[in-house]
């Protein structure tokens, strides 16, 4: 059976996050002054052949820690839709 797969991965608070700062100042020059702090993550959508959710789930998960979110400096929330 096929599970469509979301993953998002932020960047883990308190470490900084570059490209947020830019996209944070690029709004503030447009005339956007009430923006605080912007965080940029990702989104990947998936679709995994699994034979239930939570293998489909275990499988995201080997995927983030082996190649999609650096443990390091990132955190990842996987959402399995049935």
């Amino acid at each position: 059976m096929d599970f469509q797969v979301e993953v998002r991965i932020t960047p883990r608070p308190g470490l900084l996050d570059p490209q947020g700062n830019a996209v944070a100042n690029a709004l503030r020059s447009l005339d956007f002054p009430g923006i605080g702090e912007v965080r940029v993550g990702r989104l990947i959508r998936l679709s995994v052949a699994a034979e239930s959710g939570a293998a489909a789930r275990e499988e995201a998960d080997a995927m983030c820690r082996k190649l999609l979110a650096n443990p390091v400096t990132e955190d990842y929330d996987i959402e399995v839709v049935e």
